[in-house]
């Protein structure tokens, strides 16, 4: 469920359509390059950071879904 904040003069725009609102406005500004170059940076840094092992790991999970902790 979308989060509203009516602000002051009540808009009320949900926090999804707001960052997708915001990200169409750095693309057209910035260019679709812009979150290639970015992406390249982030993984460049978490490579450094955790090392290429990590991303054997990660690879290894796919797509699968985190495990529930059971509620109490």
């Amino acid at each position: 469920m979308a989060m509203q904040d009516p602000g002051p003069a009540g808009g009320g725009m949900s926090v999804r359509e707001a960052g997708r609102r915001g990200g169409e406005r750095v693309k057209a500004k910035y260019g679709s390059e812009f979150y290639e170059e970015i992406g390249r940076k982030g993984g460049e840094a978490t490579k450094s950071k955790y090392g290429p092992s990590f991303y054997e790991v990660i690879g290894q999970k796919g797509g699968q879904r985190p495990k529930r902790k059971a509620s109490t």
